[in-house]
């Protein structure tokens, strides 16, 4: 059984990305609820439907705050993962590449 793991580059990238996004969404759910309670209104008088929306979001905030930090330390790992496999292969790369000037005393099959 193999233990090795191949993980292009495009994908950490893109997992990288997708997490910032879901952080910043995160970001902007609080500031829709104000949008949401008005649309609810009170229909007929009442207004329990925008109780139950405002204790909700209040529930959900601290949740959704716990959340947001999980991740963004999840992204934090992808992004540092990402670079450190970038900066390794580049740097091996480096280090195996031949000048012109070495090539030239390279051993020839015979």
């Amino acid at each position: 059984m193999s233990a090795d793991v191949e993980i292009p580059y495009e994908v950490l990238n893109e997992l990288n990305g997708s997490l910032k996004q879901i952080i910043v969404e995160f970001d902007k759910a609080g500031s829709r609820t104000n949008s949401l309670e008005s649309a609810i209104g009170r229909p007929l008088g009442r207004g329990a439907l925008r109780d139950q929306v405002d204790r909700f979001e209040g529930a959900w905030n601290d949740k959704r705050e716990t959340l947001k930090q999980d991740i963004a330390e999840l992204q934090q790992h992808v992004e540092d993962v990402g670079k450190g496999w970038k900066d390794w292969d580049q740097e091996a790369a480096l280090s195996l590449s031949v000048d012109q000037d070495e090539a030239k005393n390279l051993p020839r099959k015979a």
